[in-house]
């Protein structure tokens, strides 16, 4: 029988919006017209496909799995990158829904696209989808007939494959980039001119009504290598008129028009926020609440075909002995809930844990450092089903993934009880699109990890903190899982996510160092119980005086999550001996400090720089963590510079940035609109919905690590290595960890005028 997984690169192309090339000839045509000759076409055991003048029929036994039963065609060729469209024509005796795959021919059998037919008794039906070939290599036809409950005749009455060319959905009107969403009252107000020289150059602010409102000089950066072009700065901050439309100008050369003289922030917090409603797990949307377009049945929740979430196994077989060896387990668990990670269904402990504690966060500080009418109180501040129930929408979120965390640990009595299980997902990798409730693969359980336990027990130390004022109960479960999971952690301090093949149906989220895991729970379950042991376990690790913040290009992540500890310390430590409260400060403001001096230096006011100028995966995820920093600095010394700072930063992903486009859906005049997603898919189905307002976008990756960014984006600058395509998962994923640290800067800045 065979297997035929299907990897994360699986993304097919926008259906809307394309049209036939005229060069190229078919991939494959089976019209029977004209007499053209037929393809040879293949049947599995027991299968006897037979051609006439008008259509290829097969008689189709009972059961099995579909792909126990299959026909296909060989020998086809397609271009790597390409985009391709797959038209099919069907007839069957019985109603049947026919996965129709195009694959490559050799295993994995890694498909490039596919659809599912859903034919009607003795009804001709027609069908089609776009898909983007991954690769070159010899790729198959093959429609998968096996699993009906009795047996039937079906007929394929038209076949092709042919390319087509999208239409491209970015469009550069200017060389001066903004911030398209605008410029607040007070804050720093500064534009970027790609082009010129190392020359000064004038520079007009213009209104609506086309007065000239300022004539400036520009400041010139020279030649910047994340853009490829030499950079200016045009700095208009002592213009505090309000309004719409305003525009700049150098030369002929316009901005976008923006406001000025209002926040977006207050807004970006509640879309932000009400992003993870619909990214929710084991329940259905409300298009009432998310809106009607996002309305979706409940994933995961043990209803045919999802063999998911509600009672799941461990890794099984050969792929659980090579990835985890002498390890297995003979429980199920209920691993329903929490939300799905990303692009992908599938559901992560240290995304996860990072990600619920960066809601807290935002609460937290809000509740601290910006007053008891912070709007983080509000039990109306998101679109959410929970809205009236008396507790903060901020932490209704956040405890929607606590729960399911939870239910990833090892039951008592178990071996490795209290640990929590790394992550859950599909045993092969899903097509793109694929709602939730949709999803035939098996789901199952993965070792449990250190890193994991850890991660869950600092998320759940800081929910039993914060929960107790709201839910006494909820916060006592909290506070006990959280030291079990240390406690466990600390008998299996070894226990690594390894690296798999990619084609296990989820991410792999490796981690062999926990010392970090380990400073960010002690912090956490300190600041929690005051218990000293915690203080000194924190003092013993090598973090304690370590410069956190700059061991890679992000003050922290899902890897590193030393600074996130750091950065709770320095915020809410008032119960730390004073020169110790004093030295974790004092670190944040050096950091702090030194995200500044880098932001003067660049070009397009972002807070990052990496080491080996590429851009990284998740770069515009990895911009706001550094922005955290700086914003941690603001609410220790009160110093409006960090404020501005934080600022400044935001304009890089609201559109002053080398594309000219904000990276946050709903947000400016051009914004990504196509990130990848299983089901915020309308790029390849019109009927499914773009991502909501408020969805980051990863940002530019100088990796190309996608088909589509190979063939599109080679010797790109860093900043320009994104694409705003579905199928460009390198670039243009969207992912809780993400959206998060997106929840916190703008909380931060709508509270912090």
């Amino acid at each position: 029988m065979l297997k035929r997984p299907i990897l994360a690169a699986l993304l097919l192309a926008g259906a809307a919006g394309t049209a036939k090339t005229a060069g190229p000839a078919p991939v494959l045509d089976i019209s029977f017209q004209n007499g053209q000759p037929v393809p040879q076409v293949w049947g599995s055991e027991g299968l006897n496909p037979k051609t006439t003048a008008q259509a290829i029929c097969v008689d189709v036994p009972a059961g099995g799995s579909p792909w126990d039963r299959m026909i296909g065609i060989n020998g086809l060729q397609l271009r790597g990158g390409q985009t391709y469209r797959l038209s099919i024509g069907l007839e069957s005796s019985t109603a049947v829904t026919v996965p129709v795959l195009v694959q490559v021919d050799a295993p994995p059998y890694q498909a490039h696209g596919r659809l599912d037919a859903h034919v009607e008794a003795n009804k001709p039906g027609s069908f089609s989808t776009n898909f983007v070939a991954q690769d070159s290599r010899p790729t198959q036809f093959v429609l998968h007939l096996g699993g009906a409950a009795a047996d039937y005749s079906l007929c394929l009455t038209q076949a092709s494959i042919v390319s087509v060319v999208p239409k491209s959905g970015r469009k550069v009107v200017s060389t001066v980039v903004v911030n398209q969403s605008g410029y607040g009252r007070g804050a720093p107000k500064r534009a970027t001119f790609i082009g010129g020289d190392e020359t000064p150059v004038d520079f007009s602010l213009i209104d609506a009504a086309g007065k000239t409102l300022l004539t400036a000089r520009s400041k010139p950066l020279g030649y910047d290598a994340s853009a490829g072009a030499p950079v200016h700065v045009l700095d208009f901050s002592s213009v505090e008129n309000t309004g719409q439309d305003f525009r700049l100008k150098v030369g002929t050369t316009e901005s976008d028009p923006f406001p000025m003289g209002q926040d977006v922030f207050a807004a970006l917090r509640i879309d932000a926020l009400s992003w993870f409603y619909p990214q929710r797990s084991g329940i259905a949307i409300n298009g009432r609440i998310a809106g009607a377009g996002y309305a979706r049945a409940a994933g995961h929740i043990g209803v045919a075909p999802n063999r998911g979430d509600t009672d799941v196994a461990c890794l099984k077989g050969k792929v659980a002995q090579t990835l985890y060896p002498g390890w297995s387990c003979s429980y199920r668990l209920d691993v329903s809930g929490g939300w799905y990670d990303a692009g992908d269904q599938g559901k992560y402990a240290v995304t996860g844990a990072i990600s619920a504690a960066q809601l807290m966060a935002a609460f937290e500080r809000g509740a601290h450092f910006a007053g008891g009418s912070s709007p983080v109180f509000s039990d109306s501040l998101s679109r959410s089903p929970e809205n009236g129930n008396g507790v903060p929408d901020l932490l209704d979120e956040a405890r929607w993934e606590l729960e399911f965390l939870l239910k990833m640990m090892v039951p008592d009595g178990q071996p490795l009880a209290g640990m929590v299980h790394h992550k859950v997902h599909d045993t092969r990798w899903t097509a793109v699109p694929m709602l939730p409730a949709a999803d035939p693969m098996e789901r199952a359980l993965h070792r449990p990890s250190t890193a994991a336990t850890l991660a869950v027990a600092a998320a759940a130390a800081q929910g039993a903190r914060l929960f107790g004022a709201y839910d006494a109960a909820f916060a006592a479960r909290l506070s006990q899982a959280a030291q079990k999971a240390w406690k466990a952690a600390g008998a299996n301090p070894v226990l690594y996510a390894p690296v798999s093949d990619g084609q296990q149906g989820g991410g792999d989220y490796d981690d062999d160092d926990i010392e970090d895991e380990t400073y960010w729970a002690a912090a956490e379950l300190y600041l929690t119980t005051g218990t000293p042991a915690f203080l000194d376990r924190l003092k013993r690790s090598p973090h304690w005086n370590d410069d956190v913040f700059f061991r890679s290009n992000t003050a922290f992540d899902w890897r590193s999550t030393a600074g996130l500890g750091r950065v709770q310390l320095a915020l809410f430590g008032k119960n730390l001996p004073a020169a110790d409260q004093a030295q974790v400060q004092a670190s944040v403001v050096a950091a702090a400090d030194r995200f500044l001096a880098l932001q003067a230096e660049e070009g397009f006011g972002q807070i990052y720089r990496p080491g080996d100028g590429k851009y990284d995966w998740g770069s515009n995820q990895m911009m706001l963590q550094n922005m955290v920093v700086v914003a941690a600095a603001y609410d220790v010394t009160g110093r409006q510079s960090y404020r501005d700072a934080a600022r400044e930063g935001m304009d890089y992903l609201l559109g002053r940035n080398a594309m000219n486009l904000s990276y946050i859906t709903g947000y400016g005049t051009r914004f990504s609109r196509n990130q990848h997603s299983r089901w915020y898919a309308n790029q390849v189905d019109p009927s499914l919905p773009h991502p909501p307002a408020g969805t980051l976008a990863g940002g530019p990756n100088s990796t190309l690590v996608d088909e589509l960014a190979r063939a599109k984006l080679k010797n790109c600058a860093p900043q320009l290595c994104y694409l705003d395509d579905i199928n460009a998962w390198g670039s243009n994923e969207m992912a809780i960890n993400w959206n998060a640290p997106l929840v916190y800067m703008a909380s931060f800045l709508a509270d912090a005028r």
